[in-house]
């Protein structure tokens, strides 16, 4: 890496360096997008704050449409949409769809094994809200850890840098001229023309959640922060069967939608059917609809869970060796005993706002992953539509980037002076935003959550934990916002006192931040 060296602006010193492309993050679409640029000849960072990507921790699979069984691009398409509860965008979801299979191509040339239900024949299975078998498995219910793998060995040649946090997004006029980076040495600038967020989701900001502990909501935080405009982030889904610890906190284990893909039901704690006549779909409705029957059958019970019997599963131990593990430190055999689950924390299904291409309204910032919002997933995302979209979106977003930086290209960053956000303490937060902004919402809870977060305190980004404790305060503060909004459930969002549907409500709602303050943008239609 060229231009190393250091400079003083004010009382801090920064130490410096140039390259192409930034990518920040290593989960799947970020990996995807650095090995992209690189290919298209563009010199390329990578960015990792922490070693745990939400993609090594991905279950069930991945959605694609394959060219010999009964599936098809429309299908695939239809079910998403119906999933998305009227806000996804339909030409964003048949352009990431259609190129599924290329992009599982090209994943398994670099490596990848699927699981085979005969020799050279993917073994397929099917999860909530899908009508079709079209869920393409590694290791039975290791598919993040396969594509992890894959990517990780494969990406092992790029410049990657390990326990860098980005604190800011730096841009001039014209768009994007770097990124201000902290780590060992202390703060640093990289000048760079395009910079990619991959950063992955905001579970943390709930006590317990599916995701690791570095999903912080950063990229949110970054895009706000550099004034791009954030889409959908009111919609965060809770995936309805979380393995249940009542001494737990923090990052728990899922238990894979694909269980009930093979026969296993969901159960209250009398044995009765939880999913029984709230969709015709049953257990394998979509997962917004999962959640919300348990949260009421709880609401109803007053039970700390409901369980998944597996115990009718075939060979369930072979087949799901992922969950099983996970219930075994919690003493419990899926093959012997209902397992105890809950919703959880688990995807953002909106994000920093961008095109099929990754590209934000910031000339040179990209997102791809789970911190972006294409339109893919509208107000609830289809199960194992997520990696689908961070293996299509990432490698697209990494040509842009590189394309950008070799029509921008070298630019110089101007060094920062302190920089300062509003903190609110994380378990206060945590606590917070679990009571009211969780799988139900109402009014009152909305108010009391934004009083919490009104009492933030302004703190200099000096550290990790104060990134991301004022990352996690300015995500919460966007949540919280859009919600209250929202006056009506949708996909994901539920209104305990709007339980209905609003059709004039079908509209998506942007975030951005305007002289330091939230500013949700309603669209006209919206009463």
């Amino acid at each position: 890496m060229t231009g190393a060296g250091a400079f003083a602006c004010g009382t801090s010193t920064y130490w410096q360096q140039r390259t192409d492309v930034v990518v920040i993050g290593t989960g799947v679409a970020g990996l995807v997008a650095a090995l992209a640029a690189h290919r298209s000849g563009r010199r390329v960072m990578v960015l990792s704050k922490v070693t745990e990507t939400a993609t090594f921790y991905a279950q069930g699979g991945i959605a694609v449409v394959l060219p010999d069984n009964d599936d098809s691009i429309d299908a695939h398409v239809a079910d998403t949409l119906a999933a998305g509860g009227g806000l996804c965008d339909a030409e964003a979801v048949r352009s990431i769809a259609a190129d599924g299979a290329k992009a599982i191509t090209d994943l398994v040339a670099d490596g990848a094994l699927f699981d085979e239900a005969a020799p050279g024949r993917w073994a397929l299975t099917r999860e909530g809200g899908h009508t079709r078998r079209r869920i393409i498995h590694a290791g039975g219910d290791a598919t993040g850890a396969e594509v992890q793998r894959t990517l990780d060995h494969t990406a092992a040649h790029l410049d990657i840098r390990h326990d860098h946090v980005a604190l800011q997004i730096l841009h001039g006029d014209t768009g994007v001229t770097g990124v201000l980076v902290l780590n060992d040495d202390g703060p640093g600038i990289l000048h760079a023309p395009s910079v990619i967020l991959a950063t992955g989701g905001l579970g943390h900001l709930y006590s317990a959640t599916t995701n690791p502990v570095g999903s912080t909501g950063d990229g949110i935080a970054l895009a706000l922060w550099a004034g791009a405009a954030v889409r959908d982030i009111e919609f965060v889904q809770f995936h309805p069967t979380m393995l249940f610890d009542a001494a737990a906190g923090g990052r728990r284990p899922l238990v894979t939608e694909a269980l009930r893909g093979e026969g296993a039901v969901l159960v209250d704690a009398h044995g009765q059917s939880v999913t029984e006549g709230v969709h015709p779909m049953g257990d394998l409705a979509p997962r917004d609809v999962v959640a919300a029957a348990i949260n009421a059958r709880l609401d109803a019970t007053g039970d700390s869970c409901v369980y998944l019997d597996a115990r009718g599963v075939a060979d369930v131990a072979n087949r799901f060796p992922t969950v099983t593990a996970a219930c075994a430190a919690a003493g419990i055999d899926p093959a012997r005993d209902p397992i105890p689950v809950v919703p959880g924390a688990h995807y953002s299904c909106g994000g920093v706002v961008t095109d099929v291409h990754g590209r934000t309204d910031l000339p040179g910032l990209f997102a791809a992953g789970e911190v972006a919002r294409t339109g893919m997933h509208g107000a609830n995302r289809l199960a194992s539509n997520s990696l689908l979209e961070g293996l299509v979106v990432g490698g697209r977003a990494g040509r842009a980037a590189a394309a950008h930086a070799r029509q921008s290209g070298p630019v110089h960053a101007r060094a920062p002076q302190e920089i300062r956000r509003g903190v609110v303490d994380r378990s206060v937060l945590q606590s917070a935003m679990s009571a009211h902004a969780s799988v139900v919402r109402d009014a009152t809870g909305l108010h009391r959550l934004t009083d919490t977060l009104g009492t933030a305190h302004s703190v200099s980004l000096r550290n990790r934990t104060g990134f991301e404790d004022a990352a996690l305060t300015t995500v919460a503060r966007a949540v919280a916002a859009a919600a209250s909004a929202r006056s009506e459930s949708r996909g994901c969002h539920h209104r305990g006192d709007y339980p209905d549907t609003d059709p004039t409500q079908e509209v998506s709602m942007t975030v951005r931040i305007h002289d330091g303050d939230i500013a949700v943008e309603i669209p006209t239609a919206v009463c």
